[in-house]
């Protein structure tokens, strides 16, 4: 907020005095109250497997990023604080997928050698009595 010349009156930008209207925290309540029983849909109708993980996950991301877009003002935001915020995790989250598929390359290539060299010993022969 800038102060005006004589420093009687401040001089109010029109960025600082945007309300918002209350209609769009109700809708995004109610929003998030349809998926969060919806995740619990998940549970109480014993949905089991990659399904359940998908689903759980699915209604999670779409909460966090309700609760990011519009409670924490992201929408209002410029692009460049919304990229600032958002980048970094999203980087780190690829980071992540790409060092869990090396471990599982590196996984799959050790017991590729270790079942060869099983095959090539054989098995060990029976205790002599």
């Amino acid at each position: 907020m800038e102060h005006a010349a004589d420093g009687h009156q401040p001089v109010v930008k029109e960025e600082e005095v945007i309300q918002h209207p209350l209609g769009i925290y109700f809708k995004i309540w109610i929003l998030l109250f349809v998926l969060s029983a919806m995740s619990y849909a998940v549970d109480y109708y014993q949905i089991q497997g990659y399904m359940r993980w998908f689903l759980i996950l699915l209604f999670m991301v779409l909460k966090a990023g309700l609760i990011v877009a519009v409670f924490m003002h992201m929408v209002w935001e410029r692009l460049a604080m919304v990229y600032f915020i958002l980048l970094p995790p999203i980087l780190l989250l690829t980071l992540v997928a790409i060092g869990s598929l090396e471990a599982d390359w590196t996984f799959f290539n050790r017991a590729i050698y270790f079942l060869q060299e099983l095959v090539q010993t054989g098995p060990a022969p029976p205790p002599a009595h």
